[in-house]
């Protein structure tokens, strides 16, 4: 269901005719119980009906989700008690209109929950996830409401209804199912226990691995524990240790930016394995924040819910509505993709012990040890040096690359705007625009690390795609991310993997952008094995040399990065990725593993985590990407639960859709207008169906093997 189901994905992140914006009180109907001060209970006449932050309080929430809920309730009972018979309007549409306020509260609040938090809004956040699981599940169980809703869907193939309107009565109705809409009263009852329980566990998973990893801090206070790190890391470091009232120190955190180019280039081998153990250990500490019960705890609750529903395990539950459907399909894919990869990662770490051996180390490779080992042979085999690139890839310069290739593709504008409300200063808002100038959205981005924002990067909205009285309401797009600050010596600088997770992340903002589907619902329900699909294609333009030679500019030059430079990234493209790979479909059969146990009697966190991976043969000088007290994908949230192998089977299908554009041109117009089309249509169709309409075809194997050297020698 559209509306408390997003805000539980939210938490985890999250997650996705030419007027220039829908006044809000065409958007929202506005409850008398709702306090008049309180800026939720009024329309926003911001421009484009950007969220009024400088209003907003956190005072305001809680009332707001209060009168949400009740607003929907009301909605819904006139739904369920209308004497006239169900139609598609009466009853599924109306359904979809429900909840407006409830929504925008939450994408609200979960947006800042995510990005900008407090310790008041982590308070209102456990405090509502109950609640809002009480409200969904009150919803999806409401007998008179899912009659209507049933009558239609026995009449499915005899209504007159289009591939959208069928696709939204198939998910609303296998919402209800899952909701336990035919479960009898005492089930009913159980279900509601087993979510009100697992809402707040998932809150306090991400709760908990946000205050442990930033309680970590590794300082330095001297020039021989520094060895081998660039100037760049040192200032970035010194910057940090002098923010904390520490100067002519030096401070290192779990964060990327700070965590990844230390184990990269320092040769202080003591220390990388110290900073190495406390990001891998995240989440594993005995005390309050302990996330190990935690995954036990979910996990029991999942079984017990999955097995009141009739299916055998929460993999099978889950799987019922994504591309894959069954555990079974992911187990085979994840094997194959194991198979091909295993013998690669094999390799690249016996290239890496060699170099370890011909130094004199003295030692076996361990996993702190991978990452600066690599960065040497990738200097000594192509000549490339990651401090060699960063200066080529200015953040702004990056991000212009992407509103570029956006521009190429699809006739986008992107337009900075100085007078939209923010929360918080280092915010930047954009006005998307079409080619004739017709406005599109906004795109709010926020790329630097702060204690107030968690790890990693996501996209989320501040509001989805609809229609509203024929009239478009345009997306409210947010792409968060925590990459490489400025120093005062130089601007910030990425490292090509922070390139990538920003077209990555813009991506996603695209196809909410793009999006242009008639039902929330529509814009809100694409499937998770599909939903990364944009995102990774949007990766392949950032490497491809003839996009490099457009936005790779020298910071204090100005000059295009070299041919010689983009040749040693495209003959290095291969490097690592037996262990990029491996590391991720670790993780992937993880999760996996956890969502198809059938009892956690007698389990410990610890060793049935050692058990999988030890199953798989994964090799020692590899760790899993994520361990299970810190993988928040599958613990904060039920939407990648069985689901992390969906960026495999995405970049399957963005592989050999790449494919299409290197066939016809990396800018081909109609093969942009064809991958337009299914960005624009959400989830309003099957995305087989979608993507065999822009391929013309099933997606091969073949392209995704090949772009990551992934071939049998």
């Amino acid at each position: 269901m559209k509306s408390t189901s997003l805000l539980a994905a939210a938490l985890l992140a999250a997650q996705l005719g030419g007027c220039a914006h829908a006044p809000a009180s065409q958007e929202v109907a506005m409850p008398a119980s709702l306090d008049p001060s309180n800026p939720f209970a009024s329309a926003w006449d911001t421009p484009f009906g950007v969220p009024p932050f400088e209003r907003i309080r956190e005072e305001h929430y809680l009332p707001a989700f209060e009168a949400g809920m009740a607003l929907q309730r009301q909605e819904l009972r006139a739904i369920a008690d209308d004497p006239a018979p169900p139609t598609f309007e009466n009853t599924l549409a109306a359904f979809d209109r429900s909840g407006a306020l409830l929504q925008r509260v939450s994408l609200v609040f979960s947006s800042l929950n995510g990005a900008h938090t407090s310790d008041r809004l982590d308070q209102i956040a456990q405090q509502v996830a109950p609640q809002l699981s009480a409200h969904e599940d009150a919803i999806l169980q409401d007998e008179k409401l899912f009659a209507r809703i049933r009558a239609l869907h026995l009449q499915r193939d005899t209504l007159p209804l289009d591939p959208e309107q069928r696709t939204l009565l198939g998910e609303v109705y296998l919402d209800f199912m899952q909701g336990g809409a035919e479960l009898d009263g005492p089930k009913k009852a159980e279900l509601r226990r087993l979510n009100e329980q697992l809402a707040t566990l998932m809150v306090q998973f991400g709760q908990n691995l946000r205050k442990d990893s930033n309680a970590f801090e590794l300082w330095l206070g001297s020039e021989a524990e520094l060895a081998g790190l660039p100037d760049s890391v040192r200032a970035a470091a010194a910057k940090a240790a002098a923010e904390r009232g520490r100067p002519g120190q030096w401070l290192f955190g779990l964060q990327k930016p700070s965590l990844l180019p230390f184990l990269q280039f320092s040769s202080v081998r003591p220390l990388r394995e110290k900073l190495f153990r406390a990001y891998t250990e995240r989440g594993a500490h005995p005390g309050e924040l302990d996330n190990r019960p935690l995954t036990k705890a979910i996990t029991a609750l999942r079984i017990l819910k999955a097995r009141l529903l009739g299916r055998p395990t929460f993999a099978a539950l889950q799987l019922e509505r994504r591309m894959a459907k069954t555990p079974e399909a992911v187990r085979e894919l994840l094997g194959r993709l194991w198979q091909a990869t295993l013998p690669v990662a094999k390799r690249e770490a016996a290239a890496l012990q060699a170099l370890v051996d011909v130094e004199g180390g003295g030692f076996k490779l361990q996993p702190w040890d991978w990452w600066y080992y690599a960065e040497k042979l990738r200097k000594a085999k192509y000549d490339l040096d990651e401090n060699e690139l960063r200066p080529y890839f200015q953040l702004e310069n990056v991000l212009q690359g992407a509103f570029l290739v956006a521009g190429r593709l699809y006739g986008l504008k992107f337009l900075p705007r100085t007078d939209l409300p923010l929360y918080h200063p280092e915010v930047r808002a954009f006005e998307v625009q079409e080619a004739d100038g017709r406005h599109l959205g906004v795109l709010f981005v926020d790329y630097f690390p702060r204690e107030s924002k968690r790890a990693g990067a996501w996209c989320g909205n501040l509001r989805d795609q609809t229609y509203r009285g024929g009239q478009r309401i345009a997306p409210l797009v947010t792409n968060v991310g925590n990459f490489t600050r400025p120093t005062a010596e130089q601007p910030s600088l990425l490292s090509f993997d922070e390139v990538s997770t920003l077209f990555h992340e813009f991506g996603h903002a695209l196809q909410g952008l793009l999006n242009d589907t008639a039902y929330t619902a529509s814009s809100q329900n694409i499937k998770v094995d599909f939903v990364e699909l944009p995102s990774q294609i949007m990766e392949k333009w950032a490497s491809e040399p003839e996009v490099l030679k457009l936005y790779a500019r020298h910071h204090q030059t100005g000059e295009p990065i070299p041919d010689a430079l983009v040749a040693k990234i495209h003959a290095s493209r291969f490097f690592n990725q037996g262990f990029e790979t491996l590391e991720y479909l670790a993780a992937s059969v993880l999760d996996l593993d956890w969502q198809t146990l059938e009892t956690t009697e007698g389990l410990e966190p610890t060793a049935f985590e050692a058990g999988s991976l030890g199953r798989l043969g994964l090799i020692p000088e590899i760790v899993s990407r994520y361990q299970s007290p810190n993988f928040q994908h599958i613990f904060s949230s039920d939407f990648y639960a069985a689901g992390y192998y969906s960026y495999i089977w995405s970049a399957v299908l963005d592989a050999d859709a790449f494919e299409a554009f290197r066939e016809r041109g990396l800018f081909d117009p109609a093969t942009a207008r064809a991958f337009r089309e299914l960005l624009a249509r959400g989830g309003s169709e099957d995305p087989d169906v979608l993507y065999q309409r822009f391929r013309g075809a099933p997606p091969r194997l073949e392209p995704l093997l090949e772009r990551r050297g992934l071939r049998p020698e």
